[in-house]
């Protein structure tokens, strides 16, 4: 492993976003990112116990997409299937930004499948702090245990390892 993943920045919405702040958290992963004024979620407010969350000036889930794209090195946006709403606005502000963007569709790969794609994705990186974004649990109710195992798999190569 080339690369060495120092902060995981996600918007804080249930699901994909979620997951990866818990993951950071209970690994010892520096989180951050940037959330809607008002810390505003699908389930209400994103608790505090997400630290290093900036609100934007709004309540718009794009304003805060597009700067968590801009102020990381690279984006994985996580899905069942084809990108739709947030998670395809999340590529297209990679693509108009120039950022590094890969989409991981669990209809077509395992769980560790993914995080070899990933890796050897990031190994052609220089990434440091990572957006990680893809479906919210309302639409895709398995997207937050996938995202938790994807990313153990990838940070750790294990789904059991725990620290960092």
């Amino acid at each position: 492993m080339h690369w060495k993943i120092r902060k995981i920045v996600s918007g804080g919405q249930t699901g994909a976003d979620r997951a990866a702040l818990d993951f950071a958290l209970e690994a010892g992963v520096e989180t951050g990112g940037f959330v809607p004024k008002g810390r505003l979620a699908e389930d209400g407010r994103i608790d505090e116990k997400y630290p290093n969350l900036i609100e934007t000036e709004t309540e718009d889930y794009s304003e805060r997409t597009l700067l968590n794209v801009i102020n990381s090195d690279a984006t994985i946006i996580l899905s069942h299937g084809e990108l739709t709403g947030g998670s395809l606005f999340t590529k297209q502000c990679a693509e108009v930004h120039g950022k590094p963007f890969l989409h991981i569709d669990f209809d077509k790969l395992s769980i560790e499948e993914a995080a070899q794609k990933a890796a050897n994705w990031l190994n052609s990186l220089k990434c440091e702090t990572l957006n990680v974004a893809g479906s919210r649990a309302s639409k895709d109710p398995e997207i937050y245990e996938k995202t938790k195992n994807f990313l153990k798999m990838l940070i750790f190569g294990s789904p059991t390892q725990q620290k960092y």
